[in-house]
């Protein structure tokens, strides 16, 4: 019966009758706006029957397992080593970059501290005047476009989604 009168409201909002008459052609109109904003819930019979067997396959591929939730996993930080305002550029390029894929990361001002400096320096086998340089948990992905490499083969999203 609902599915009756929604085939039937469907034709008579898509129908050419009427279109003559102002009043008429601009209520169909807003019908037809108002259908596509919730979604399409009035549709043809021919839309309506492909729907329900796409819901029908969709549930019995559920049934039977063939479909697996992704799950979760947690993402590898991801640390930005750089120098006061050393390359201020390369680290803007880095950060849009991380921010597009969607990445969190951290930020790390090495200035002042040796320690760290020297470690980021040791691990990724860089200068100090090659700052920024990203590292996903401890492995070094290293600067501007090596982390640009990285991700167009790929190796930037297995590292950091596992």
């Amino acid at each position: 019966m609902l599915d009756t009168l929604r085939t039937k409201l469907h034709d008579a909002m898509t129908t050419t009758k009427g279109d003559s008459v102002a009043a008429l052609r601009a209520s169909k109109s807003l019908a037809r706006r108002a259908n596509a904003m919730l979604g399409l819930p009035l549709c043809s019979s021919e839309e309506l029957a492909a729907r329900k067997a796409a819901s029908e396959k969709l549930r019995n591929l559920r049934e039977k397992g063939a479909i697996f939730e992704p799950s979760k996993k947690a993402a590898a930080p991801v640390t930005i080593y750089f120098e006061k305002d050393r390359n201020a550029r390369e680290l803007e390029r880095i950060e849009e970059l991380l921010r597009a894929k969607g990445y969190a990361f951290t930020k790390r001002d090495v200035a002042g501290d040796e320690t760290t400096l020297d470690f980021v320096m040791r691990t990724a086998k860089c200068k100090a005047d090659e700052l920024p340089v990203v590292f996903v948990a401890t492995d070094p992905i290293g600067n501007y476009q090596a982390l640009v490499a990285a991700d167009v083969a790929g190796d930037l999203a297995k590292k950091i989604e596992g």
